[in-house]
């Protein structure tokens, strides 16, 4: 199963900003019995990769990605720890052929549809559109449908339970990305029944 498909299978990816790598294995355990076994560990502190690094080795039924990966040193850490995808905010050609040349999955970010073609020359099928609900939301995926049919996108940014599943119900779109199920009050007090059931809430916008 690539990478897409396991995205697709889990339908929403939580967002993670973690300050201390101690609390990403019961993070990722409450993620999973909450019914979304992923995590989007995003590089916006210093203890992403030592957070992706427990993830991958203590619950490797979660599928672990690094977030707001901004040049090839960070991808290469990130890959080293065991993402299992590299993912950005913007597209850099750099970080994408590296992942390319590495057979590493990445998803790099678009918001214009100039970004999705430069993606689709250098032979790219899946994109993230960000931030998503800032550059059109589901009406901008819809009209990147038209001429880019073969694209498929993850829509991250300003995604809520609200509008969810109006992005998922897109033919072109693989799955989101969102935060809200790990708010940041929660998870510094460690709550993690807390989080649980907010994954568990989320999941459930799948079956609707």
């Amino acid at each position: 199963m690539d990478i897409q498909q396991k995205l697709a299978a889990i339908g929403i990816i939580p967002v993670i900003k973690i300050d201390d790598a101690e609390k990403a294995v019961p993070l990722a355990k409450a993620l999973r019995d909450g019914g979304l076994p992923a995590a989007e560990v995003t590089f916006r502190t210093a203890a992403a990769e030592e957070a992706i690094r427990r993830i991958a080795a203590e619950v490797p039924d979660v599928c672990v990605c690094a977030g707001t990966v901004l040049n090839v040193e960070t991808a290469k850490r990130a890959v080293d720890a065991g993402a299992c995808a590299i993912i950005s905010p913007g597209t850099n050609p750099e970080v994408v052929q590296w992942c390319l040349e590495n057979n590493v999955p990445i998803i790099p970010g678009c918001a214009t549809p100039t970004e999705v073609e430069a993606c689709m020359r250098m032979g790219l099928d899946f994109v993230k559109l960000f931030p998503a609900e800032v550059v059109g939301g589901v009406g901008m995926l819809k009209a990147l449908a038209g001429p880019y049919g073969q694209m498929q996108f993850m829509p991250t940014g300003g995604i809520s339970p609200e509008n969810a599943a109006s992005y998922l119900a897109l033919k072109n779109v693989v799955c989101c990305g969102g935060s809200w199920m790990v708010p940041g009050k929660l998870l510094d007090a460690e709550d993690y029944a807390g989080i649980e059931a907010l994954a568990r809430e989320a999941a459930a916008i799948l079956q609707k």
